[in-house]
C-alpha cells in the first residue's frame, strides 16, 4: 500500500497544479494522497502559501475530489475514492504544513476552526531567538543563509542554536499537538559534522526530551526520504539512531517524500521500509476516512 502525506504544489514551493500530483500518484498505484502546502507566515518569503490564499487552496484540493479530472472516473461509491481508467484508486486528503514561530504564526487551533483540514503537519523552518525579530532559517538550497544566521544570531555559538530549535519543537508539540511531526532533526541538514555531533551527549539529551513529550501527546513522527533524494543529508529525518529510540517508545511512524514535484511522491519509499523493517518496525500509521490506522511495513 502506497501513500504520502507530504505533498508540496504550486500554492507554496511546489512546481505544480495539485491535479498533476494526484495524476502521478494514480499512476503510481497510490491508496492515499495528502496535500500539506506551507502555511502562510507574516513575512516576505518565497516558500508558504501568501496570504489570502489559503481558501483558495483548500478548495483546489476539495474540487480535485468533488470534480475529477479527465484522467479519473466518477467517484466511488460513498465519495472518498478517485479511480482511475487502469483500476487503480486514490484517496485524496486536505492537509496543511503549519510552521511554528513563536509569537509570529497563527495558532494551530486557528487552522482547525477555520478551515477543513484533515491533517497538520507541525514543522520548524525558522528559529526565534528569544523575543528578537531576527530569524534563523535552517533549510532552503543555500548553506550560506544557515551559516550567516548560526553567526550573527547565536554568535556562532552551535550549542545555544541547536538548543533554541529543540525548545521551539518542544513549545510546539506542547501548545500545538500537531497530527504529525515533520523532519524531527532537520537542525541536522547543514551540520554535516561540522559543527556538532549527534553522539554528543547534549544533543542525545535533546532530542530524548523531545521523543518522551511526542509519545506523551501522541503525535505521529514522520520518516521523511526528501533530505536523501536531494542529497542534502546521508540520513533520513530522523536518522538512524532516533528511529532506534522511537521503535521501544511505540511512537507511531509514517514514511513522506515531501514531494515538491509529482515524480518526487514516492522516492526512496522501497529503501526506507526496507530500512525500517531492519530496525524492527513493523507498521507505520495511515490516516483513512475513518481515522488513523497502522498498515504493515
Amino acid at each position: 500500500m502506497k501513500f504520502n502525506l507530504h505533498t508540496h504544489t504550486r500554492y507554496s514551493d511546489g512546481s505544480d497544479e495539485p491535479e498533476k500530483y494526484v495524476e502521478e500518484a494514480i499512476r503510481q498505484g497510490f491508496h492515499t494522497l495528502g496535500f500539506s502546502d506551507h502555511s502562510p507566515v507574516p513575512f516576505e518569503n518565497n516558500f508558504a502559501i501568501r496570504e489570502g490564499m489559503l481558501s483558495e487552496y483548500c478548495k483546489a484540493i476539495q474540487d480535485l475530489v468533488n470534480h475529477p479530472p479527465p484522467l479519473l472516473q466518477e467517484r466511488g461509491v460513498g465519495g472518498e475514492v478517485l479511480h482511475s481508467e487502469s483500476g487503480y484508486e486514490v484517496n485524496i486528503l486536505l492537509g496543511l504544513e503549519v510552521d511554528y514561530i513563536p509569537g509570529l504564526t497563527q495558532s494551530f487551533e486557528f487552522y482547525r476552526k477555520n478551515y477543513p483540514f484533515d491533517y497538520l503537519i507541525g514543522s520548524i523552518h525558522l528559529i526565534r531567538k528569544s523575543s528578537s525579530d531576527n530569524l534563523w532559517f535552517i533549510d532552503g538550497p543555500d548553506i550560506e543563509i544557515y551559516e550567516r544566521g548560526l553567526k550573527e544570531i547565536f554568535g556562532g555559538d552551535i550549542t545555544k542554536a541547536v538548543t533554541a530549535y529543540f525548545h521551539q519543537l518542544n513549545e510546539m508539540i506542547i501548545t500545538e499537538k500537531p497530527d504529525i511531526i515533520g523532519h524531527l532533526d532537520k537542525i541536522k541538514m547543514y551540520n554535516r559534522g561540522r559543527y556538532f555531533s549527534e553522539d554528543d551527549e547534549w544533543y542525545i539529551s535533546l532530542v530524548d526530551e523531545s521523543l518522551q513529550l511526542i509519545r506523551e501527546t501522541g503525535c505521529v513522527i514522520e520518516v521523511n526520504t526528501r533530505g536523501m533524494y536531494k542529497k542534502r543529508s546521508e540520513a533520513l529525518f530522523p536518522g538512524p539512531e532516533i528511529l532506534k529510540k522511537i521503535l521501544p517508545l511505540k511512537i507511531p511512524v509514517t514514511i513522506t517524500s515531501d514531494a515538491h514535484k509529482p515524480f518526487e511522491l514516492s522516492l526512496l519509499f522501497g529503501e526506507t521500509k526496507k530500512f525500517l523493517k531492519e530496525i524492527g518496525f513493523k507498521n507505520q500509521r495511515l490516516l483513512t476516512l475513518n481515522g488513523w490506522t497502522d498498515i504493515r511495513i
